[in-house]
């Protein structure tokens, strides 16, 4: 991983740190995903604000609006050996909103609860090894996102697994107490 990974990394996990220290209380309500993620999207924009990043934005389940018209953001993922275009509504994001041509996309993170479907939680992590890429190219695509992270919410361990991608591919996990 190179250094911009790294710190965002950092960002990502010092924030996930504060959500379970200030907002446990989600966790043993057990509430939905996209709750989860809309007070995770306040923590890392916290340590955003100050930091070098503090130009980006953070948003839950983003889609560009451009000349009037909603857009569903797309990349290609690999199927059955062959590339396929797919749309993307990711639920979390920290990227410049289009304003930074060098470097947009900064952190894709897709949620799930332990008990969603396999195939979902599949998909997911596709996804991420998709829109971290760097093979696609901007506009027209979505991607070179500088890190992709999975995170599932396992109620029952009261547990987090966690799941990196860099440059589309899976690089390391953890698993984390809540």
């Amino acid at each position: 991983m190179d250094e911009m990974a790294k710190e965002l990394k950092d960002i990502f996990l010092e924030a996930n740190n504060e959500l379970l220290k200030k907002d446990k209380l989600l966790f043993d309500l057990k509430v939905s995903e996209r709750t989860i993620c809309g007070a995770l999207m306040n923590k890392i924009y916290d340590r955003l604000k100050n930091s070098s990043y503090s130009d980006y934005y953070v948003d839950v389940e983003y889609n560009r609006n451009r000349n009037h018209r909603k857009k569903i953001k797309t990349c290609y993922i690999i199927t059955n050996n062959r590339y396929e275009e797919i749309t993307i509504n990711c639920d979390l994001i920290v990227h410049s909103r289009g304003q930074n041509a060098k470097q947009d996309n900064l952190i894709a993170i897709e949620m799930k609860k332990s008990n969603r479907l396999k195939a979902e939680k599949i998909d997911d992590k596709y996804r991420l090894i998709s829109l971290t890429n760097n093979n696609y190219s901007l506009p027209e695509h979505v991607c070179k996102y500088k890190l992709g992270i999975y995170y599932e919410i396992n109620f029952n361990r009261n547990t987090i697994f966690l799941e990196y991608y860099y440059k589309g591919e899976k690089i390391t996990e953890d698993t984390i107490k809540i």
